[in-house]
């Protein structure tokens, strides 16, 4: 531990100096900075002790914390809970999706001094950490404050196995601290007893991800937007891509306008910060492009690309479409969650790259809610396909839904778990 501690202090000025060039990308990284370093906002301090403290590094993880978050206050609505996040899209989530509801703050590094500072103005009764991110000196403050200690929704991928396995001699002792895990699959189960992690400290339950909820005023907004962009035009939605993928993405738009030439479409770049650069790339490929926050009149015909520029959308453009591709997945970056187009009935396309999601991925496939393909011309060849066949869509969507509703029940097993505590 001592040359964990070590490191980290000594990586305090690169630490800065990330801060700096991301804000280049995204100004909110310019802000806030103390946060970072365990200085809690005197407001939130004020409301201190806290009944539960949830760790949600960003946008993923604070979506999969809102239905957990609302269970809660619905049971015990004195209660009062602390949502943290280390990226400023997972605040803006957490701020947009739970408002009033909890208290808010970045993360901090994980640095002894910092996290003792964080955890002794907080005093958290109990802290739950969504996924899985190890963190020695946070793990070590909430054991000495006395706090329970949760993991839950964890997913360990072979690729975050290999990495903590590498080292035991610090792994080992801080998974020793946490009092329970609740994982998402039996692979996981497996890679934390690898780690040293007991068998009766583990729980399966699934993934909180498939206790999605549909509000009927969802499908309201998204027959709105439909109407906007066009009822007759066919809708290819490509969902929280990343670098590297638009330029594929671009490509096969452009192949498949040779036979849908109303074809419409519908991109979301992962990060906002990239918003800019999306948009003037598809310009360069010859696309007329309107951003959703500069469009105003009814969608014009011959629009090529509309850039889902705005936070929290997501879910009212894949309803509004008639194809999702889900990305983060056709480079290797591990996937985004592909539940949220097949809760809605919209079937999924997603790459090879899935090892953040393996068995979601899995089970997609084999439910028939989603195909995987391994390159462009699959991409291609698979929308083009379910472009040209209303029957395929319908059924696949259909096979969404069903495979939903047939997951659902880890928000309740958590939810029983936490309250055993």
């Amino acid at each position: 531990m001592l040359w964990y501690r070590l490191l980290l202090n000594l990586a305090i000025p690169f630490g800065l100096l990330g801060l700096c060039l991301r804000g280049f990308r995204n100004p909110a990284y310019w802000s806030r900075w103390t946060e970072r370093f365990g200085w809690v906002p005197a407001h939130i301090a004020s409301v201190a002790p806290f009944d539960l403290w949830i760790h949600a590094v960003s946008v993923g993880e604070a979506r999969a914390a809102v239905p957990l978050v609302n269970r809660l206050l619905q049971e015990h609505p004195g209660h009062k809970i602390l949502v943290t996040t280390t990226t400023p899209t997972g605040s803006n989530m957490v701020q947009m999706l739970l408002a009033d509801k909890v208290e808010h703050c970045y993360f901090p590094y994980d640095l002894g001094w910092a996290m003792n500072r964080f955890v002794g103005a907080i005093q958290p009764k109990m802290a739950l950490i969504m996924e899985t991110e190890i963190w020695p000196n946070m793990v070590r403050s909430v054991s000495r404050s006395g706090a329970t200690l949760l993991y839950t929704n964890v997913r360990l991928s072979e690729k975050s196995y290999a990495g903590y396995a590498k080292f035991p001699s610090i792994v080992g002792p801080t998974l020793e601290l946490v009092d329970h895990f609740a994982v998402q699959g039996a692979l996981d189960s497996k890679h934390l007893q690898l780690l040293g992690v007991p068998a009766e400290k583990i729980i399966t339950t699934g993934s909180i991800k498939f206790d999605v909820s549909v509000p009927a005023s969802l499908r309201e907004s998204a027959e709105v937007l439909r109407r906007h962009l066009g009822q007759d035009r066919l809708i290819w939605i490509a969902g929280s891509t990343r670098e590297g993928e638009e330029g594929r993405i671009f490509k096969t738009y452009t192949k498949l306008k040779q036979e849908f030439p109303t074809l419409l479409l519908l991109l979301v770049p992962r990060h906002p910060e990239r918003f800019d650069q999306v948009a003037r790339k598809a310009q360069r490929k010859g696309l007329t492009c309107v951003r959703r926050t500069q469009d105003a009149e009814q969608l014009d015909s011959s629009i090529d690309v509309y850039l889902g520029d705005t936070m929290g959308e997501l879910s009212l453009m894949y309803a509004s479409s008639d194809v999702a591709f889900v990305g983060g997945s056709l480079v290797p970056l591990g996937g985004q969650n592909i539940l949220e187009p097949s809760a809605l009935g919209i079937p999924v396309v997603f790459g090879p790259h899935m090892f953040n999601f393996p068995e979601i991925s899995k089970w997609t496939v084999k439910e028939g809610a989603g195909k995987m393909v391994q390159n462009s011309d699959e991409l291609a060849t698979t929308i083009g396909e379910l472009l040209r066949n209303p029957s395929l869509r319908d059924e696949m969507g259909s096979r969404g839904i069903e495979m939903i509703e047939a997951h659902k029940g880890a928000l309740e097993k958590n939810y029983h778990l936490i309250k055993s505590y």
